[in-house]
């Protein structure tokens, strides 16, 4: 199943930990992981994070404020954040096509501001506030299966069909193809339920699967790789490498 690596944290970061476990079986096939972002104590200067697009809606909750949450989701470019020099996230990441939610609630950015919409993410941050991290993740899961009895998450035939056979799709008509659907009805469903075109997914899948397997398996030629990586990154492979723990 599709794997996306973790958001850059620069190699020089110290007192920086971030951890992820997998979902319980009953939900593999909408989450991801559950995961946890923290200074284990108060840094000597602000911590940048290299957020990646990875087609993924993630619901992230401040456990320092627990005011604080949102829906986040990249779309085909890199963001730094800016977190500060204390600082305590966890979250829910959720496969793409998952998120049946208002696609107007996501947001591209920095989640610093209290959360005002629909969800209950403020009651499930204080519900969580405190705990150990496998315990929040009993907490999330059952969030998850209430998200999922409510219809706002549900599997997605298409784009699982997609993540499964990454190793095979190489064009949109081959993303067509392992979906059996026509490009055009592949362009509608994805739009709908991702928001991505199938030539952005497309770049994105690339990208995140290079770093599983030989990157040549993906793309034409090294300077191909090079371009696309670049684009979405914003570094070269190798400088990224060399900068980022991931």
């Amino acid at each position: 199943m599709y794997d996306p690596v973790k958001d850059g944290v620069p190699k020089t970061a110290e007192s920086v930990l971030y951890r992820e476990t997998s979902p319980p079986d009953v939900l593999s096939e909408l989450v991801h992981c559950f995961w946890e972002l923290r200074s284990e104590t108060d840094l000597d200067e602000d911590f940048t994070l290299h957020a990646m697009p990875d087609a993924c809606v993630n619901l992230l909750f401040d456990q320092q404020d627990t005011r604080i949450a949102g829906v986040t989701q990249l779309h085909i470019t890199h963001t730094t954040l800016d977190l500060g020099r204390s600082f305590h996230y966890v979250g829910i990441q959720f496969f793409p096509g998952v998120w049946r939610g208002d696609p107007n609630a996501s947001v591209d950015h920095y989640v610093g501001e209290p959360y005002h919409g629909e969800l209950p993410l403020v009651e499930v941050g204080r519900a969580v506030e405190g705990l150990s991290f496998e315990d929040k993740t009993t907490v999330f899961a059952d969030f998850v299966q209430s998200l999922l009895d409510a219809g706002l998450v549900a599997p997605n035939p298409v784009t699982a069909a997609i993540l499964t056979n990454l190793d095979d799709v190489h064009t949109v008509g081959d993303m067509a193809e392992v979906a059996a659907l026509s490009p055009r009805q592949l362009q509608r469903v994805l739009k709908t339920s991702t928001g991505f075109s199938p030539h952005d997914l497309l770049k994105v899948l690339r990208v995140q699967h290079s770093f599983r397997q030989d990157y040549l398996l993906s793309f034409t030629d090294q300077s191909h790789f090079t371009h696309s990586f670049r684009k979405l990154t914003g570094y070269t492979p190798g400088q990224f490498k060399n900068s980022f723990d991931v």
